[in-house]
C-alpha cells in the first residue's frame, strides 16, 4: 500500500531534499525515523527537489508499505513526529492509490520567496534582506508577465544538470507586499517602526496609531518594506526559482527593462541572467496533484 505524507520542515539544518553521501538531507532524516518506527527499511519519494536551506511549508512524499501501518493515522503522526528533530513536522499521513506518485503525479507546484528592505530580526532566518533602494517592483512585475506560459528556462537553471528537457509551464508570477505576523500582532510601536526606517526620520514614543496608520498610508508601493514573490508552475528546474528572483531584482533596480527577461528565456544563458539570490527565504508551499 502506499502513503502519502504532507510535511513542512526548516531547512537550514539540511543540504537540501535529497540524499547525499555526506551531508545530512530531510529525505535521509525521514526514510531513517520510519524505519526506526515501523522496524525495517523505508524508502521514501519527494515531491521534488529542494536546494540547501530551502524551506517547505507544504512538502509531499511518499512511501510503500505492505499492509496497513501498524498505529492509526492520529498516532502514526504523533509518534512520528516525536522521533523527527524539530525542524520536520508530518502533518498527515493518509492511504492512497498506489499508482498516485509524488512526484511524477504532481501537476503544479508552487514557490514563495521572501524579502525585507529594511533591518528586521524577526526575519532574518526566513527573508533576505534585500539592500538595493527604490526597486521598481512594477517593471518587476511587467517583467513576471514574460515568464508566464510554457518556455524553454534553462537561462535560470543551474549548469551541469541532467535534466532531459527545461522546459516548464508557469501558471503564475508576481510580486506582492505584505505585513508579518509579528508587525501585525504588535501593533502601534512595530508600525511606527516601519514608518521611521522607511522615511529616515524618527517617530516620537506615543503618538497614535490614527497618526502612524496615516503616515503609513502615504508610503508608496515601491518603498514597502516587506514583499514576497509567488511563482507557481507544472514543474521547476535546479535553482530556477533563486535565479528568477536575482533577475527580477535586476530589472527592479533599473539595470534591465522587463522585455530583458524575454530576451533571455529566448535566446540567453545562465551566465545572462541574474545572480541567484539565497536559499533560505524560499519556500515550496503547496504542491497540487
Amino acid at each position: 500500500m502506499r502513503y502519502f505524507l504532507c510535511l513542512s520542515y526548516d531547512g537550514s539544518a539540511f543540504c537540501g531534499w535529497q540524499i547525499q553521501p555526506s551531508a545530512p538531507s530531510v529525505q535521509q532524516c525521514l526514510e531513517s525515523t520510519l524505519s526506526r518506527l515501523l522496524g525495517r527499511p523505508v524508502a521514501v519519494t519527494g515531491a521534488g527537489r529542494t536546494d540547501t536551506a530551502v524551506n517547505a511549508a507544504g512538502y509531499v512524499a511518499h512511501f510503500d508499505w505492505d499492509g496497513i501501518l501498524p498505529f492509526e493515522a492520529s498516532d502514526f503522526t504523533y509518534k512520528l513526529n516525536a522521533m523527527l528533530p524539530r525542524e520536520v513536522v508530518v502533518h498527515s499521513v493518509s492511504e492512497v492509490a498506489d499508482d498516485l506518485h509524488a512526484r511524477f503525479s504532481a501537476r503544479r507546484r508552487e514557490y514563495t520567496y521572501f524579502i525585507h528592505r529594511q533591518k528586521d530580526p524577526f526575519l532574518r532566518a526566513f527573508s533576505w534582506q534585500c539592500g538595493y533602494p527604490n526597486l521598481d517592483f512594477d517593471a518587476m512585475n511587467k517583467a513576471c508577465r514574460y515568464l508566464l506560459g510554457t518556455h524553454d528556462f534553462s537561462c535560470f537553471e543551474k549548469t551541469g544538470t541532467d535534466n532531459k528537457t527545461s522546459i516548464c509551464t508557469v501558471y503564475e508570477a508576481f510580486w506582492k507586499p505584505y505585513t508579518p505576523t509579528h508587525i501585525q500582532i504588535m501593533g502601534e510601536g512595530a508600525e511606527e517602526g516601519i514608518v521611521s526606517q522607511t522615511h529616515g526620520r524618527p517617530l516620537p514614543v506615543g503618538r497614535g496609531r490614527s497618526e502612524a496608520e496615516a503616515v503609513c498610508d502615504t508610503i508608496s508601493s515601491a518603498y514597502h518594506p516587506y514583499w514576497y514573490f509567488r511563482i507557481a508552475a507544472d514543474r521547476f528546474l535546479r535553482n530556477m526559482v533563486r535565479a528568477t528572483v536575482g533577475t527580477l531584482i535586476e530589472v527592479g533596480r533599473g539595470k534591465h527593462s522587463p522585455e530583458w527577461v524575454a530576451e533571455l528565456i529566448g535566446r540567453g544563458t545562465r551566465g545572462d541572467a541574474g545572480e541567484s539570490v539565497p536559499g533560505h527565504a524560499l519556500f515550496l508551499n503547496q504542491v497540487e496533484y
